[in-house]
């Protein structure tokens, strides 16, 4: 190490760099393969209160869920399908072009022993109906997809404040030291609306923001060396470059910035003991795939993902977002702006079956008793049809002011429904609930107090629920 003062930070790095394990530091070499947890960051950590949750998954629907296709049956719609909407409403519409009112493009039953009403569009959901706490009461702030879709993950509708995800992460730290705390997993044909922004660290330590893994081919590129070294050779390498860290960490004080890219080098080091094993999906017996429906042209990709989730939860993750849906101007989400049956269905195979399987699966290893699955979109879809004139057509248009979510597992009562909208459901009728409500029910379920998650930033005490948010405690067990 007598040398290291002759070459610059950048060029060793250059000479060494083969891969995650070029950069990883020496003092991995001394940690137990089984893993420690992280403690957490926060000033008041968690849990301030028993939890019912020690993980989550998040199931996000980018473009607009239509809640009066898939959770929330309105009957009325059939007797007043073809007319106009009422003139005391004074629809507006995002897009300006305000058609006749439609019916369900889906017929409803009630499913299994509680009765919930679950529409055609799901049936692989409507068998495991039981498992669901739907809130059909959810409101957001703006119509627009991008705002709302940050508001849903981090309840604001402007950048720079953290997801939900990494919240989490800074609250309640990791159950592992070798996978990440927060994971995401985007839907595989493209990322969405806003991209990285929306699994964002914000103004929290950038080591909680989300860690991306591929939902098709290798969870992680690149993942090991190219070519093979020596443990002598290897060990050499690890340790100048963490002397290298070290003085360079030295030189400039406490950076954030920089601390955070040393530990996530380090997680990458654990990560390539631990991810090949996490995610090698083979291990899954044929019958667990076919559940999933990972060899289904249809759903195959969304399958994987879900099966993957799984597995990661088993292994410690504490945080999953799994996309469904992305970037508008192609056929890759939910927007039914065109046709709600064309849409919803397309999409709608594509996750069904593995959501449900999910379920199943997490239910049958007795993994649903603590871990918490959330269901969730930006906005829902209007009541009328999208269409120029007087015309019933196909297609509806954003819809702020209702919409339906649901979620299942640890902590709730299940089989049940939460609030209404009004009869043609266009707007909350009772038990309105917004995104803060949402959220300080998903932290209350995983032992967190939504007004003692804090942290400063900018003269505030910042916080994911801002200065708002009621927990639901009817929908608590």
């Amino acid at each position: 190490m007598e040398n290291l003062h002759h070459l610059t930070r950048r060029h060793l790095l250059g000479q060494f760099a083969t891969g995650l394990g070029g950069i990883s530091l020496a003092s991995l070499l001394a940690r137990d393969a089984s893993a420690n947890p992280i403690r957490s960051e926060a000033g008041d950590p968690p849990p301030h209160h028993p939890p019912k949750a020690k993980r989550a998954i998040q199931i996000f629907l980018q473009g607009g869920l239509s809640q009066l296709e898939s959770f929330d049956y309105k009957p009325k719609l059939k007797e007043l399908h073809g007319k106009s909407v009422p003139a005391e409403e004074k629809p507006m519409g995002f897009m300006g072009r305000v058609g006749l009112l439609h019916r369900p493009h889906f017929e409803f039953k009630q499913r299994g022993q509680s009765g919930l009403w679950v529409s055609d569009l799901f049936p692989h959901l409507a068998k495991v109906a039981d498992e669901l706490t739907v809130i059909k009461s959810m409101w957001s702030g703006t119509g627009n997809h991008t705002p709302a879709t940050y508001e849903a993950n981090s309840g604001f509708r402007t950048l720079g404040f953290p997801a939900a995800g990494a919240w989490v992460s800074y609250g309640l730290g990791s159950e592992v030291d070798n996978l990440p705390t927060f994971v995401v997993l985007p839907d595989s044909r493209a990322w969405p609306t806003g991209r990285a922004n929306n699994w964002s660290s914000g103004f929290l330590p950038a080591r909680h923001q989300g860690v991306v893994l591929n939902t098709s081919g290798p969870a992680v590129r690149n993942l090991t060396p190219a070519t093979k070294l020596d443990d002598a050779t290897q060990t050499a390498r690890y340790a100048a470059i963490a002397e290298l860290n070290r003085r360079h960490l030295a030189e400039r004080g406490h950076n954030d910035a920089l601390e955070s890219r040393m530990r996530s080098y380090e997680l990458a080091a654990r990560m390539q003991l631990a991810i090949p094993q996490a995610t090698d999906l083979s291990q899954e017996t044929a019958a667990t795939q076919a559940l999933y429906g990972v060899d289904r042209q249809e759903c195959g990709d969304f399958a994987r993902a879900c099966l993957l989730s799984r597995r990661l939860l088993e292994h410690g993750v504490r945080f999953i977002q799994l996309w469904s849906g992305a970037a508008f101007g192609t056929e890759t989400h939910w927007d039914a702006h065109a046709s709600v049956p064309d849409n919803h269905r397309r999409e709608s195979a594509k996750i069904d079956q593995p959501v449900a399987a999910l379920l199943h699966d997490l239910r049958q290893r007795g993994l649903l008793d603590d871990t918490l699955v959330i269901f969730n979109t930006e906005f829902g879809r209007t009541p009328f049809s999208e269409a120029a004139g007087d015309k019933a057509g196909p297609g509806r248009d954003h819809n702020p002011d209702v919409f339906s979510v649901w979620l299942a597992g640890a902590g709730l009562k299940h089989g049940m429904s939460y609030g209404e909208s009004d009869d043609i459901g266009w707007k909350v009728a009772e038990k309105k609930v917004d995104v803060h409500d949402f959220h300080a029910t998903i932290l209350h379920l995983l032992g967190i107090n939504h007004t003692r998650l804090t942290h400063y930033h900018d003269g505030i005490q910042r916080r994911l629920t801002n200065v708002h948010g009621h927990v639901l405690h009817d929908v608590l067990s």
